[in-house]
């Protein structure tokens, strides 16, 4: 089918969601999880095509690529935690009787039809597909070429799930072709919102073009900022976890800022725990431990690599005006034992998602008791951070009344 033809199929089923309750939505969600268990080894050796491919590539970029058993595995419980969950569709909110006597609320609804245009991580198929139709969105999947083995295996999973609960595969539309994507971005009558996932250049040739409305996923440039007086083992721990346990992604930690306080006792044993990591600091950095002399390029940089820029500050002021200053709206933690100042950069900084003394890793659809999400809008319209369900929907007036009229 051409791009048009794939949009009109998926705008045709969409109401058919409509019809379904959470129950069938439920059981389609489970069944996927099993069709993804029985196709393991067939998904396993599509993938292996691709990252045999991208063996030129960085570590980063595989890593984003590659599907294990484990992986998948995590993919299916993630499909039944998103079964668990409450279905948002139907609910009605902020309900009020007005002196008419009317009933006026607002019942969440779901967006319609979603475009995901995404690059490098074939898990979206299977976190769009699943957030989407629960949802009661349908959904066109435009991959990379560089996972069109793997997105190919798992659309034919989620269309296999489809077809054995009775539902149309239109919900699930798959465009493989380069050319696609422009012909997608002027889809205005079938499709209601494209979200972007990739390298920044991705996210803005999508935002510069798109006749529809998108929702922005832009870098994460992610901070650590170790105050004053903080427990300097937490920092190191949170420092570690936040660079090192896997740095191709979007919520890990890009740069460390450090109270000068602690800069001497903390450095050293962080250049010692980070053993491959590229350090790459400030003067005042350099003064404790051996690093690349940082520029200005560093501070704007999401590595999605082995590589953390360092800058001792000051001040807790210093810190906030660095994140201000360089910060793209991602993740952003704290390690501290002043609750004031806790509390402070909590209520100061501006980002989708402010942890204190805790791992920026956190930022994560799973870990926040979202089942998955798809994607983490760095843009405050209309959702801001992880994405699951209630992210996919809207709002619509209701009003109850008993034959009233207007005056």
């Amino acid at each position: 089918m051409s791009t048009a033809e794939t949009c009109s199929a998926a705008r045709l089923a969409q109401p058919t969601l409509a019809t379904l309750t959470a129950a069938r939505k439920n059981a389609w969600l489970h069944r996927l999880a099993n069709t993804l268990s029985e196709l393991t080894p067939a998904i396993i050796e599509a993938n292996s095509l691709d990252v045999a491919a991208a063996s030129a590539s960085s570590a980063a970029t595989r890593d984003r690529l590659t599907l294990t058993a484990a992986r998948l595995e995590a993919l299916g419980r993630g499909l039944r935690e998103i079964a668990a969950l409450p279905d948002p569709i139907g609910e009605v909110e902020n309900q009020v009787l007005r002196p008419n006597g009317l009933r006026i609320g607002r019942m969440r609804i779901p967006l319609g039809v979603v475009a995901m245009i995404f690059e490098s991580r074939p898990n979206i198929v299977v976190d769009a597909a699943a957030l989407c139709l629960k949802s009661g969105n349908a959904v066109i999947l435009k991959g990379g070429k560089e996972a069109a083995h793997t997105n190919a295996a798992l659309v034919g999973a989620v269309h296999a799930a489809l077809r054995a609960e009775g539902l149309p595969v239109g919900l699930v539309g798959h465009l493989e072709r380069r050319e696609d994507v422009d012909e997608l971005l002027r889809q205005t009558q079938t499709v209601d919102l494209v979200i972007p996932r990739g390298g920044e250049g991705l996210i803005r040739y999508v935002t510069e073009n798109s006749r529809i409305p998108v929702v922005q996923h832009f870098k994460g440039n992610c901070h650590c900022y170790v105050d004053a007086g903080a427990d300097l083992d937490m920092a190191e721990n949170i420092v570690v976890n936040g660079k090192t346990q896997r740095p191709g992604v979007c919520n890990a930690l890009e740069t460390l800022l450090v109270h000068e306080q602690e800069a001497a006792a903390l450095l050293p044993r962080l250049a010692r725990a980070l053993q491959g990591v590229e350090l790459r600091g400030c003067e005042r950095t350099a003064e404790h431990i051996k690093v690349v002399p940082a520029t200005e390029d560093d501070w704007h940089t999401e590595y999605l690599d082995l590589i953390l820029a360092i800058r001792v500050v000051p001040s807790f002021e210093a810190a906030l005006d660095h994140i201000r200053r360089y910060g793209s709206n991602h993740t952003e933690a704290i390690v501290t034992r002043d609750y004031a100042r806790a509390n402070a950069f909590v209520r100061e900084v501006g980002s989708s998602c402010v942890a204190v003394n805790a791992s920026t890793r956190f930022n994560d659809g799973g870990e926040l008791g979202l089942g998955a999400e798809i994607g983490i809008s760095t843009s405050k319209l209309h959702a801001y951070g992880p994405m699951g369900l209630r992210e996919l929907t809207t709002q619509k007036w209701v009003i109850y009344g008993e034959g009233q009229v207007r005056a």
